[in-house]
């Protein structure tokens, strides 16, 4: 848990018990939606790396880090290889971080964040107010004690770790599966300990984001998924400083892939903050639910990133259910292969469904402009698309970006149907499923570089059949073949 932190540190005291879990029914929908993305095969210029792939969309792809394990050549090779951000799995947890009262010890968790940052990776800090693994002194605490200690705390580590980490995960796991505040000895110094714990952590570092994180809120119609909504509803309304919410997505232990997890993302994300996958890790790694929850997370531009609770399966704190995306040997597994495409090929994710009533296939114009300097303007955005950087490198994927009428935006459409920039570059899908890119690339007259501009204002793909497609209006959006749907994303204009 990114704080419920699945302990399974090997040799480390700091274990907790399993705990219950509510037991969540997958869409058979939802995961038929995402099968895609499992037979997706990734063009030769897509990332190799779970990390470098996830950066391509602008986010992270991270793993939690246990000390002792560093010295595990191929599990601190694995480890910077494949991620680029990291968790402590217990090294920065109350307990091992404040053993004796005003006493810090930041050995193990600087051990992390030495090793992750040296090579380039990013850290999220975990956690700094949690009902287990405190400090043994707290429990002779209580009332206005135990919140100046907490407050003390935050303070302490914060200090220690001032502007060097991306993210906090400030607390963790303060609910009840109905909803209702867990009862924990920090509840009882008063139901504001959790609003004390946020305003505290600005104070103490003003540039670090501040998370709240759970398990069992994927569901968007579990109790304890509306509990936690509403205290951030009610932080944000205000003015409570929160930035993120880390949603755990432990589909173990009996629960699965909601199939409204990507609802429950968005949910939160329109109260105005960021969410996470924090502590990712699913029952024999279920290609469907890890491709699903990642295909999820892409379709919803404020998720920043997923985090997979450890590195190999024998790293796991269910190891017995083989949870994650190496095995203990440190192979890749075939989730690993079905998340590694989808961040490749669903870029800023697909499109919204069809509407009830709307019309078949788009019909080809007969009338569309011919000659050099036409714009592809975006209907929902008013951008255009753009070769970043003007690039003229083959397999640079195309964006949008704000007009400008320079070359990297003008595109000419050919009698033989191709789209060309630059007189000798076509724009190309790099495959014909959904989520697949669009780039340039040297024209070869094949299939995958002719369009039909269409009188509805889409524009297809002659081999695909699948429409122009973007996830977002701002500048950067990547664009990417799917299914037509008519919706204004997936309109251009040609002049």
């Amino acid at each position: 848990m990114a704080t419920t932190s699945p302990v399974h540190s090997t040799g480390s005291p700091r274990r907790r018990s399993l705990r219950g879990r509510a037991l969540f029914t997958g869409a058979v929908a939802t995961v038929a939606a995402f099968a895609a993305v499992l037979v997706a095969t990734p063009d030769a210029n897509a990332a190799s790396t779970l990390g470098a792939a996830a950066a391509q969309s602008g986010r992270y792809f991270g793993t939690a880090i246990a000390a002792s394990r560093l010295g595990d050549g191929t599990y601190s090779s694995i480890a910077a290889r494949e991620f680029n951000m990291i968790t402590a799995e217990n090294e920065m947890k109350p307990d091992a971080t404040e053993p004796q009262r005003g006493q810090f010890n930041f050995s193990s968790g600087d051990q992390i964040y030495n090793w992750a940052t040296q090579r380039g990776l990013k850290v999220r800090g975990h956690t700094l107010a949690w009902h287990a693994q405190q400090p043994s002194w707290w429990g002779g605490l209580s009332g206005s004690s135990l919140r100046q200690a907490m407050i003390d705390h935050i303070n302490g580590v914060m200090a220690h770790y001032k502007g060097k980490l991306a993210a906090w995960d400030v607390v963790n796991e303060a609910f009840n599966e109905d909803g209702s505040r867990r009862g924990s000895n920090l509840q009882g110094t008063g139901n504001d300990w959790i609003e004390v714990a946020f305003r505290t952590a600005r104070a103490a570092d003003p540039s670090v984001k501040l998370c709240y994180n759970d398990y069992n809120i994927e569901n968007w119609s579990y109790g304890k998924t509306q509990g936690v909504y509403n205290m951030i509803r009610d932080f944000k309304s205000r003015g409570v400083p929160i930035d993120c919410v880390g949603l755990q997505t432990h589909f173990t232990g009996g629960s699965s892939l909601p199939g409204n997890f990507q609802t429950t993302l968005q949910n939160f994300a329109a109260l105005g903050v960021d969410v996470a996958l924090t502590e990712v890790d699913v029952t024999n790694s279920s290609t469907s639910q890890y491709a699903g929850l990642t295909q999820a997370c892409l379709n919803v531009p404020r998720c920043i990133g997923i985090t997979v609770w450890g590195v190999r399966d024998s790293d796991s704190w269910r190891s017995s259910e083989n949870p994650l995306l190496f095995d203990g040997g440190g192979n890749k597994k075939a989730a690993y292969t079905s998340v590694l495409n989808a961040l490749n090929s669903a870029g800023p994710g697909p499109s919204s469904p069809a509407p009830s009533g709307s019309s078949g296939g788009p019909s080809p114009s007969t009338s569309v402009p011919t000659g050099n300097g036409n714009r592809l303007l975006g209907a929902q955005s008013g951008r255009c698309i753009d070769v970043p950087s003007a690039s003229q490198n083959n397999g640079t994927r195309v964006q949008l970006y704000d007009c400008n009428g320079q070359t990297n935006q003008q595109w000419t459409l050919t009698s033989s149907r191709q789209l060309t920039v630059y007189g000798n570059r076509c724009l190309d899908a790099a495959g014909s499923g959904n989520g697949s890119a669009v780039q340039i690339y040297s024209c070869n007259g094949q299939a995958n570089q002719q369009w039909n501009v269409n009188s509805n204002g889409t524009i297809t793909g002659v081999q695909s059949g699948r429409c122009l497609d973007v996830w977002g209006t701002g500048n950067g959006q990547q664009v990417q073949i799917y299914d037509c749907n008519g919706q204004a994303n997936q309109r251009f204009s040609l002049s």
